[in-house]
């Protein structure tokens, strides 16, 4: 895998990739188009940060390259890549509790707090990537 050169681009499955964890210098995309809505990415080593209809997604320090995000009602899925591990922030439904899946292996149940954020740290690093799905439990 490799960083978004682009910083923020569609996938031929309707998903969008973006971040590039290699740039020295903060970076930007504003008004993004996707399906309707429009995107905001900001990302450099330090962090990278989504945002959707000026709303909060997605954040992680230090910054990271994310392939394939996809969310949905009962949660989110993506494929991180990073230089080290890295500490991402989501935005889901408010008060919710979701199991956390990093390559298939469960990290646990976590609840959202008051506005919906969710904290996991995902090991990463040489090169490596990790799979995340985040699933909404009844």
């Amino acid at each position: 895998m490799s960083v978004v050169s682009e910083l923020i681009r569609k996938e031929a499955d309707g998903t969008i990739s973006f971040g590039n964890y290699s740039l020295e210098k903060k970076s930007k995309v504003e008004d993004y188009e996707h399906n309707g809505d429009l995107y905001k990415v900001k990302t450099f080593k330090e962090i990278t940060k989504l945002e959707r209809n000026g709303m909060f997604v997605y954040e992680s320090v230090p910054g990271t390259s994310v392939r394939n995000l996809k969310v949905t009602d009962n949660g989110m899925e993506f494929l991180v890549e990073g230089t080290t591990d890295s500490q991402i922030t989501v935005e889901l439904e408010p008060e919710s509790e979701y199991e956390t899946l990093i390559d298939e292996k469960s990290a646990g149940r976590m609840k959202t707090n008051l506005g919906g954020k969710l904290v996991l740290s995902v090991e990463l690093g040489s090169g490596n990537a990790a799979q995340v799905r985040i699933v909404k439990l009844s």
